[in-house]
């Protein structure tokens, strides 16, 4: 079906001819958008401790980046040109910036990484780059100019404090005003600059990369293999160097390191919890003064359950991953974590099972999920704490 939001191509026209494949702009793909937040309203999410921010300035040519927690001061004593403001994960702290991220539910959740938010006065940006990740830049208030360029040539300026690239050839430039928005493939070159005061709205997918996937894999592999035997050399001959690593050692501690296997259902609950995990930073805070498991099973059927907004969930096969952890769950318990992982939230479901009922209450009393009574939060959520 097609779609406003993509410029009035369906999905499967954009993921066939536009994904990871060249770029796309759309002019008024959320007509009337205007932002999640004001200024301030950014300003203030950055001086929090739970917030990513960094703050980029340009002065005397050179580059500067600090990063958050900042004071109100800080921002005060900033010029109006030349800086700009960039706050990631503000899908965990703002259900609308959730909502956005759900107009972008043709892309697996698997691969969708964060909204980050940016401000920036007159000239400010963070320099001509190149990300390894698609992104959609979701223009907000005011104007950004967008210089985009497919070349090859990825040299970086030295002793940057950024990824600055230090020959950046534009190809393409398109001003952005309000509701506009740009898809970039990965490695695309590009450089946004603010014609006046505007704010950014940046839709990330993640994609680690082949090293980082088989350094983790092997962390798994460490928690979760076990290998019997102990190395042995009762036939030991005498050697002329001591010190020489032995033939023979060496066969066996290879036959050892053979033993090491691992199957698809590695491979699953492998990738699983690690697309789930939570980001260092994150932390989540239980219920202070939880209700108890009779008076959850009686709310939870009439009212609304929601993931807490810094959750990640994902199904596979029988697996159910939520926050770095592994579930199996029945028929019943599957089916409704699966909507609960699609949708974000749990309600009107006509039948709950003692299986679902005790792993939601298990993820509850982990702040993992959020109880909405009557179209609010319940009292004691993490929300409100």
């Amino acid at each position: 079906m097609k779609t406003k939001l993509l410029g009035g191509i369906s999905p499967t026209h954009f993921l066939r001819n536009y994904w990871q494949k060249k770029p796309l702009l759309i002019r008024g793909a959320i007509p009337g958008f205007e932002g999640l937040l004001t200024r301030d309203e950014l300003i203030k999410l950055s001086c929090e401790g739970e917030a990513e921010s960094r703050l980029v300035m340009q002065r005397n040519g050179k580059w500067h980046v600090g990063t958050g927690p900042f004071t109100a001061h800080a921002f005060s004593r900033l010029s109006n040109k030349n800086w700009t403001l960039l706050v990631q994960d503000v899908n965990h702290f703002l259900p609308s910036a959730r909502e956005l991220l759900l107009k972008f539910k043709f892309i697996p959740y698997a691969r969708l990484d964060d909204l980050m938010v940016s401000y920036a006065p007159e000239g400010g940006g963070v320099g001509p780059h190149f990300d390894s990740y698609d992104v959609f830049l979701l223009q907000g208030m005011g104007r950004r100019l967008w210089q985009i360029s497919a070349q090859r040539d990825k040299r970086l300026v030295a002793d940057a404090p950024l990824k600055i690239l230090h020959d950046f050839r534009p190809e393409q430039e398109w001003e952005l005003e309000p509701g506009d928005m740009l898809y970039l493939p990965p490695g695309y070159a590009h450089n946004g600059v603010a014609k006046d005061a505007c704010m950014t709205y940046s839709i990330g997918f993640r994609a680690p990369d082949n090293q980082e996937l088989a350094t983790q894999f092997l962390v798994y592999l460490q928690d979760n293999t076990v290998i019997d035997g102990i190395y042995s050399d009762p036939h030991l001959h005498l050697q002329p160097h001591p010190a020489r690593i032995s033939r023979q050692m060496l066969r066996q501690i290879g036959t050892a390191l053979n033993k090491i296997k691992w199957s698809e259902d590695d491979v699953e609950r492998f990738t699983g919890m690690y697309l789930t995990e939570p980001k260092p930073h994150v932390f989540f805070t239980p219920p202070p003064h939880p209700m108890s498991r009779r008076e959850f099973d009686f709310r939870v059927r009439k009212d609304s359950l929601k993931l807490n907004l810094k959750s990640r969930m994902l199904c596979s096969g029988t697996n159910i991953f939520l926050n770095g952890d592994i579930y199996a769950a029945g028929t019943i318990a599957h089916k409704l974590s699966e909507q609960l992982a699609d949708l974000f939230i749990l309600q009107d479901v006509e039948e709950f099972d003692d299986e679902t009922l005790a792993l939601l209450y298990e993820w509850y009393t982990y702040g993992y999920v959020e109880l909405e009574l009557n179209g609010g939060p319940a009292p004691d959520s993490p929300m409100l704490a």
